[in-house]
Parts: C-alpha cells; sequence; structure tokens
C-alpha cells in the first residue's frame, strides 16, 4: 500500500475516511515508522536474562565488552522486560466514549480503536506479545497475551465488536485486572476515565503496587475540552442519561473551572503513582499521539 506520509495524512479528519479499522491502523503505523526505528515500547530491567548475537541497529551501549574480549565476537546483553514484554492494551468501551464533539471527525472510541489497533501492530513488528481488555462497568472481552502471527486479527476483531452500550466502572475494572495481570508488563489505558475519580486512582494504585509499568492515554474530544458553545443548547448525558436545557454561555466558565480541576486530579495522581500520562483530544494528529508517546519511552 502506498500512503501519503506528510503530517496532513494523520489528521483524524483524513483517518475518519479511510474504511475499516485495519486500513486505518495499517496506515498509522506505516506512516509512523516511515523513517523512524521500530517501536521502542521496551523496558530496561536491571535483571540481565541472556546474551544474543549482535545485530546492526543494536544499541552499542548494550554490547557485553567483557564476553568481546575473551571470544572476539560481538554480543548484547538482554535484560528480563527485553526478553519477555507483554503490553496490556485496555480500552474503555463505555458509552461515554461515544461522545464525538460537533468538529470532531472520530468519536473518542474511533480514535482509541485506531490507536490500539496501531500500537498492537507496533509490538507484534518486535516480536513482543499483545494482550487486550475492553471494559465499561465490566470487562467486556478479553485477548490473551501472545506474539503469533494471528494474534493481530485477534485484536482488531475484537476492536471492531466494541459496542457502547454501559456506563464506566474505570475504578472497579483496574482492580480486577490487576489481579488478572499475571506477567507484569506496560499497561497502556486508554480511556476518558469518567468515573469517580477516588476510585479511579485506588485502581491505578493496586495495578502499579502489582509492579506493572502503567500509562494512562486520557481521550477527550476537543468540544470536552473546550467547551465551544455559543447559544442556548440541550444537553444530553451519555451515561446518566438525563438530558438537561442551559445557556452554554453562562455555565462556561464553571464548566471550564470543573474540567480543570479534573484533569489536574488525573494528572497528579499519576505523577504520585510514578504513571506516565498523555493527554490526548481526538482533534490530535496520530503521529502526534505516537511521536510524543514513544519518543518518552526511548529517553528512559
Amino acid at each position: 500500500m502506498t500512503a501519503d506520509h506528510s503530517p496532513r495524512f494523520f489528521d483524524p479528519r483524513t483517518l475518519a475516511n479511510l474504511h475499516g479499522l485495519q486500513l486505518r491502523a495499517r496506515t498509522i503505523v506505516e506512516g509512523y515508522l516511515a523513517g523512524r526505528h521500530h517501536s521502542p515500547l521496551r523496558g530496561h530491567s536491571t535483571e540481565f536474562a541472556e546474551h544474543r548475537e549482535y545485530s546492526p541497529g543494536d544499541d552499542l551501549r548494550s554490547v557485553d565488552w567483557k564476553v568481546f574480549a575473551r571470544t572476539d565476537k560481538y554480543y548484547v546483553k538482554q535484560f528480563e522486560d527485553e526478553t519477555n514484554l507483554i503490553c496490556y492494551l485496555v480500552v474503555d468501551v463505555s458509552e461515554s466514549m461515544a461522545y464525538r464533539g460537533p468538529d470532531s471527525p472520530l468519536s473518542k472510541l474511533e480514535y482509541a480503536q485506531s490507536l490500539a489497533a496501531a500500537l498492537a501492530w507496533l509490538v507484534l513488528q518486535q516480536q513482543d506479545a499483545v494482550s487486550l481488555v475492553t471494559f465499561d462497568d465490566q470487562i467486556r472481552a478479553t485477548v490473551s497475551p501472545s506474539n503469533s502471527p494471528a494474534q493481530l486479527k485477534h485484536v482488531l476483531q475484537v476492536l471492531e465488536d466494541a459496542k457502547p452500550v454501559a456506563p464506566t466502572r474505570a475504578g472497579a475494572v483496574f482492580h480486577e485486572l490487576a489481579e488478572k495481570f499475571a506477567k507484569r508488563g506496560i499497561v497502556i489505558l486508554l480511556s476518558d476515565l469518567f468515573d469517580d475519580h477516588a476510585k479511579v486512582a485506588a485502581g491505578l494504585h493496586h495495578l502499579r503496587h502489582q509492579r506493572h509499568d502503567v500509562a494512562v492515554w486520557h481521550l477527550l474530544d476537543a468540544a470536552e475540552v473546550d467547551f465551544p458553545f455559543s447559544r442556548s443548547m440541550s444537553f444530553h448525558g451519555l451515561e446518566a442519561g438525563a438530558r438537561i436545557v442551559a445557556d452554554a454561555p453562562a455555565i462556561r466558565a464553571a464548566y471550564l473551572t470543573e474540567m480543570r480541576g479534573f484533569l489536574q486530579s488525573v494528572q497528579r495522581t499519576c505523577r504520585e503513582q510514578a504513571i506516565e500520562y498523555c493527554q490526548v483530544r481526538t482533534d490530535q494528529p496520530f503521529d502526534q499521539t505516537l511521536s510524543s508517546f514513544l519518543t518518552r519511552r526511548m529517553a528512559k
């Protein structure tokens, strides 16, 4: 497949015109990888696992020079995280994720599905294992960790089948996942986190207590962040089901104050628990979202 790799191509409006999650994910990945190294999702454990022969492109800092001195051959050190990485993708498919603002080409769920599919593709390209969980008020579907050639098909099918039909109970689900994920790995949570913050914070703490490397991708629509409405409107709660009529300009300041407080609480929780936080707006180009996250991981 030939793709236009200009930044314009990663605009969600352009990708929204691509039918099928597989095509959209493949396009994101091919564009991201053009001129770049493969996904730097690997962790850096201090627990040594084994040696393997040096391959072109390996980081020279990982070469074991003592072994070279003895054997005159180049070997690199592999650590436990590098040989056994599992990336757990946890995607919120609750009713609030169905929201798509007036100027948004994709709903939060569609954006999350595309990002999760692209991440699965990247992880499997580096021959590591990927797992998928979808949830709302409970765990809805699970794809067990694997790096088999058929794994991407399973992940994409579960993502495509996801329907927003129930409210969010992220906090309770995070507790359940902390017990369910038997092997330590990278846990990437894609959610708007519209749940009681204290419960979400406790669930995140449980995941970290299990020594997972946790990253929160906080997905929000531009309208949820900016509240651009300029007249009296009817607002419909996607989860509570309530419908109210309000003068948008009159409530804008109070709404933005509440939103700032919510974002600050989530960010503070992540910072205190050494969780990587990434606020993702659905009008944000996909390559920007991926690049900022993966570049930070390369620097670790």
